[in-house]
């Protein structure tokens, strides 16, 4: 179980975000510039709250540094290392543990790629490694910053499934960022609905 109540202000912007998530997908959506990624960053530790606590599993966790916390980030845009081929973006930060190197390569379909460069891949490709990559870190838990958002639906299409059994495979709590009400719908057990800075409902 997370649970958090974090505030931040950036600029004019002033965040305040309280809420939980349990097992499964939990969906962040609402509005451009409401904060669904802020919450995401504050998360994570790649942003320091201002003030609060994030508790998870019983630890909180809000004052740790981003490396220490278990997290797991996936962006909207893939940051693959350009200069790296498949195997080594796959194994760069890869850490021992229950998801294995063989798991990754069968859940996502990666055997063939492994030799190529980040550069000869599609975006559905890339977003495949991105989340290889991360699910070798060996995290406690998973954010999807918008893991759709530049791809053209065919390769939507191609991601969507992996992202639906990921949970049935590997079983890691998911906060998921989306403007896509169908990939809501297909991914999530729960909504968190994002408003100027505030979390204004639970469903």
């Amino acid at each position: 179980m997370l649970r958090f109540d974090l505030s931040k202000r950036l600029g004019s912007k002033s965040f305040h975000f309280v809420g939980e998530a349990g097992e499964g997908v939990t969906a962040i959506v609402g509005p451009s510039g409401a904060g669904k990624t802020t919450l995401l960053n504050l998360i994570s530790g790649l942003m320091k709250a201002d003030a609060g606590h994030l508790i998870f599993n019983s630890q909180d966790i809000a004052q740790l540094p981003a490396h220490q916390r278990g997290i797991g980030y996936v962006f909207q845009d893939q940051l693959l290392f350009p200069h790296m081929s498949v195997e080594k973006n796959l194994r760069y930060g890869e850490r021992a543990g229950r998801i294995g190197f063989a798991d990754i390569l069968g859940f996502l379909k990666l055997d063939a790629l492994l030799a190529r460069r980040p550069a000869t891949l599609s975006g559905g490709e890339k977003q495949r490694v991105a989340l290889g990559r991360t699910l070798l870190s060996q995290p406690r838990l998973l954010l999807l910053d918008e893991p759709l958002a530049n791809l053209d639906q065919a390769r939507k299409d191609e991601i969507l499934p992996y992202l639906e059994s990921l949970q049935e495979r590997f079983s890691i709590p998911t906060l998921f960022v989306s403007h896509n009400r169908d990939e809501v719908k297909r991914l999530a057990l729960r909504i968190l609905t994002i408003e100027n800075g505030q979390i204004t409902s639970a469903t």
